[in-house]
């Protein structure tokens, strides 16, 4: 499909994922509503202890562009940004935007990223493009980060050059096509698993650049458990992939090379 053949979007969701977020969370949503005055926002709160989801239900109260899914516990970014899909779904959104809620994905950027899905079914906030920007990372987690999307780049055969990036916007009918019910990924490795779905349908992926800005309240919810997770997935992936071009490749020869009659 050309962007000339892709439709206007009308109305759109943005997800924010939440557990523990009580301090961030009000200047986030502000943050969203004055910057994209007309795109709703959804919180996907995992019964934080802290009470962010009661802060939620009273943001949703003074405005009803706001709205809130509470879940049940705690499970992991993957599976609430799967039940935000399902819930921006059934409600006719025609795209959905994956932002943090820690202010380290800026709202003020999102604009650009919704111009950019007028021509794309999926646009990634990129911090490792021409343009793209981290501010407050300490050398490690660069170094984690930059390592991390090489390999996965690497290891899969893919061009995306920031797979693990959280700042995003799928049009829904692009999600429609992506077999959701079989993603098991978690943490940050779900990104990872949307992209390759993405590029493996033959999807239009563009990346956008961001500057990505550390977290200054609250705790990273980024660990050594994520970490390992997507390494082993991502391996796995790509061992897989490489089986199959293999398969392939044999195929082909073994076609060629088969007598006639």
């Amino acid at each position: 499909m050309s962007h000339l053949d892709r439709p206007a979007l009308g109305r759109v969701c943005a997800l924010l994922p939440t557990y523990n977020e009580r301090e961030s969370l009000p200047l986030v949503v502000s943050r969203l509503r004055v910057s994209v005055p007309d795109v709703d926002v959804l919180v996907l709160d995992d019964s934080s202890p802290d009470g962010t989801g009661v802060l939620a239900d009273t943001l949703a109260a003074a405005d009803p562009a706001v709205h809130v899914l509470h879940r049940p516990s705690k499970e992991g970014l993957g599976p609430a940004y799967l039940a935000g899909f399902a819930w921006a779904r059934e409600r006719g959104y025609d795209a959905v935007v994956e932002i943090d809620a820690d202010g380290s994905h800026q709202p003020e950027q999102l604009p650009a990223l919704l111009e950019a899905a007028a021509r794309a079914d999926v646009v990634i906030g990129s911090r490792w493009v021409t343009g793209g920007a981290v501010r407050n990372w300490p050398r490690h987690r660069r170094a984690l980060s930059r390592g991390g999307n090489l390999y996965a780049r690497v290891a899969l055969g893919i061009p995306v050059r920031d797979a693990t990036a959280g700042f995003r916007v799928y049009r829904s009918d692009a999600l429609d096509t992506m077999d959701l019910h079989q993603v098991a990924s978690q943490g940050y490795c779900f990104q990872v698993d949307l992209t390759l779905r993405a590029l493996d349908r033959g999807l239009s992926v563009v990346e956008v650049p961001i500057e990505f800005v550390e977290r200054e309240v609250g705790a990273s919810k980024m660990g050594g458990e994520i970490v390992r997770e997507a390494l082993a997935r991502v391996t796995l992936w790509g061992v897989q992939r490489r089986a199959r071009q293999l398969r392939t490749a044999w195929s082909k020869e073994d076609t060629w090379h088969r007598p006639a009659g």
